[in-house]
């Protein structure tokens, strides 16, 4: 009775917490995500840059931080998830 209480406010806590973390990451990936493309139409609308980037620019860096703090809040959510099923199943 203990563990499986003790299992559900754990994950309860976990997914509350990843929940209410991702929502600004996922917000400025979003707008670095659309202030991509943005710029890709107005380079089609001018016909193609004439020398290619191939380096990285500080948004691709951002982005793939951004994606990473993603990734982490969404398996906090998950281990929630699995920490309240397992207080249901030890039941």
């Amino acid at each position: 009775m203990l563990l499986n209480l003790v299992l559900w406010i754990a994950g309860l806590a976990l997914l509350a917490w990843g929940i209410w973390q991702l929502q600004q990451p996922l917000s400025q990936y979003r707008q670095l995500k659309a202030t991509q493309a943005n710029l890709q139409r107005y380079d089609d609308w001018r016909g193609g840059r004439l020398i290619e980037d191939s380096t990285k620019t500080g948004a691709d860096e951002m982005r793939n931080l951004l994606r990473h703090r993603i990734q982490l809040r969404a398996a906090a959510i998950i281990a929630g998830i699995v920490l309240i099923t397992a207080g249901f199943i030890i039941r």
